[in-house]
């Protein structure tokens, strides 16, 4: 029964009105006003941020005939500050049956847009652990364009089976099942119990820990998720499925059960190309450490859209092609399955280094997209590795900055995959040192393994360790949507050739260091800021000038003048 608590509307009146609605992290661009609905999806008030979930075990029956779920949520938690009134969410066509305390009392509730406003039966202290049970049930939405657009794929395979699939991230995991639905916040662990007709079976994250056939003749899967994971990777996946398995060996002598689900007409097709998985653990462990989930497997399920990193259980949907659904805008990408490779990156980056705002997705997508790269740079070396990253330019539309804005669930622009993958490229070489630098990749999986982070924990980190103050350098690329523009101007005037150079910039402090040519073919750094200095270079022809741009992605304005020596002009 629905039930009006109006301490809990009072409470969030106060706390979303008085509280900014989320934090500009932009120079120079104005995000568009958000909506309270906006900030009731995106803001960790204090009836989210009282309490830290530490299990979920989610008990839910999918019926493809009718598109509906029947299901509850156990939810686990430990309280970080004393309350009584709690939000955890659920999308308003979803109906709440009822939601019970720990004791069996029932909890009275209210609902504003997909935000469930939960009031205890009573007041629980600063470091206790209990319980609530979340009765539910409904229709969930139908994703529009799977997997960019949130909710369930109702398909049917090629013998008519149902072939059933969700894909959330973005839109919130309170599409189809109830929690506290927020990045900052994963279970320590979870129990994944998914119902499915007579003949059907269903593929989830972690373990098969037990298969159940009931009396009504469904079938019951528990899967067990051994390691903190995030509300958006938890996935169903039911159908009808070939299946066959593999096993990698670590450097250190681990050994990783790989598992692999197909539709039973593409079996040979999937035996051929997913040997490609090993390939791509071994070059991401010789990058970034090892596989971050080896209690739990490693997955990949075939799916009815074009593929998604659902944690210890990626979707794929490439269609056994090579490149992105058979294209490339570089030929080395032909030579690799894109959905493996990318997907599988984000094991490391999205489900291991976890960002806590949407809005710092570019943690998960720019370092996933750069992973590509690095797929290449092992197999085929960095001359073809830099070939890929480049043929990323024609892609980036600089609409606006690749931070989103805090507290609305809003991520920045989808330039986090194209000019992401560049902006690290050009860090590496600002850095200028790539054992360091590798250092540093593997040093952030370390250091943040299995955790959720902000942007100023990643910049913080390679602050830290390159012994730089790198701000300036993650405002300009990720805070503005513009690149810097490398301004320069190339005289010369008998043997004497002056460069006078600058950066055009959004942030005042911009000083990145960037090769050029001295003299032919022979690049050298200097270091612009935004204001004129000025070189002098020995017999550099201006036609020769040029800016190491496969190495930095920037903008340039070169202007190139010829002086007659016996003018009085100067060169400069």
């Amino acid at each position: 029964m629905r039930t009006t608590v109006k301490t809990t509307i009072v409470l969030n009146l106060l706390y979303l009105f008085v509280l900014p609605i989320y934090s500009q992290p932009s120079a120079g661009y104005q995000w568009p006003q958000f909506s309270r609905a906006d900030s009731l999806r995106g803001m960790l008030t204090p009836l989210r941020s009282r309490f830290d979930v530490t299990y979920y075990h989610l008990d839910v029956r999918i019926d493809p005939a009718t598109k509906t779920i029947v299901g509850a949520n156990t939810i686990r938690f430990k309280v970080l500050s004393p309350f009584k009134e709690m939000q955890i969410d659920l999308f308003p066509n979803m109906s709440v049956e009822r939601i019970v305390f720990e004791d069996g009392r029932t909890c009275e509730y209210s609902r504003e847009f997909g935000a469930v406003f939960i009031t205890l039966p009573d007041s629980v202290k600063a470091g206790t652990i209990h319980q609530i049970v979340f009765h539910y049930s409904g229709e969930p939405q139908t994703a529009k364009r799977p997997p960019w657009d949130g909710g369930f794929t109702w398909k049917t395979d090629k013998s008519g089976n149902p072939w059933v699939v969700v894909t959330c991230q973005g839109t919130g995991a309170s599409l189809w099942w109830p929690n506290k639905d927020h990045q900052s916040d994963e279970p320590d662990s979870m129990l994944l119990s998914v119902t499915v007709p007579s003949g059907l079976e269903d593929i989830s994250n972690g373990r098969l820990r037990k298969k159940t056939s009931l009396p009504d003749g469904w079938t019951r899967y528990d899967w067990f998720i051994a390691s903190p994971i995030n509300n958006y990777d938890v996935t169903v996946n039911i159908g009808k499925f070939a299946h066959f398995s593999d096993i990698y060996k670590s450097k250190d002598g681990d050994r990783l059960t790989l598992d692999f689900y197909v539709m039973p007409e593409n079996l040979a097709k999937a035996r051929k190309q997913f040997r490609e998985a090993k390939k791509m653990l071994t070059a991401f462990e010789h990058y970034f450490g090892k596989y971050p989930f080896y209690k739990d497997g490693y997955k990949l399920i075939e799916a009815p859209h074009n593929g998604m990193e659902h944690q210890s259980a990626i979707a794929y949907g490439n269609h056994y092609w090579h490149g992105y659904v058979g294209r490339s805008a570089a030929a080395v990408g032909l030579k690799f399955d894109f959905i493996i490779i990318h997907e599988s990156a984000h094991e490391w980056w999205g489900n291991s280094v976890t960002s806590k705002d949407i809005a710092d997705m570019w943690i998960h997508e720019s370092f996933g997209a750069y992973a590509e790269a690095l797929y290449v740079e092992y197999y085929w070396g960095r001359k073809e590795a830099l070939k890929y990253i480049n043929a990323k330019k024609q892609s980036i539309r600089n609409d606006k900055p690749i931070i989103g804005p805090y507290n609305v669930n809003k991520e920045g622009s989808g330039d986090m995959y194209n000019k992401g993958q560049l902006v690290l490229n050009t860090l590496r070489d600002v850095i200028n040192n790539d054992p360091l630098w590798f250092s540093i990749l593997k040093g952030i999986q370390r250091k943040f393994y299995h955790q959720t982070v902000t942007a100023e924990d990643i910049i913080g980190y390679f602050n830290q360790k390159s012994g730089r103050n790198l701000d300036y350098f993650f405002d300009q690329y990720l805070r503005t949507p513009n690149p810097p523009e490398l301004e320069a101007i190339v005289s010369q005037k008998g043997d004497t050739t002056v460069v006078k150079y600058k950066w055009n910039a959004d942030i005042a402090e911009f000083r990145m260091p960037i090769k050029i040519t001295t003299s032919k073919n022979h690049f050298e750094f200097i270091t612009p800021t935004t204001s004129w200095q000025r070189l002098v270079l020995k017999k550099l022809d201006p036609a020769d000038f040029k800016v190491a741009e496969d190495l930095f992605y920037c903008k340039t304005k070169i202007f190139r003048n010829y002086i007659d020596p016996h003018s009085s002009r100067p060169a400069e």
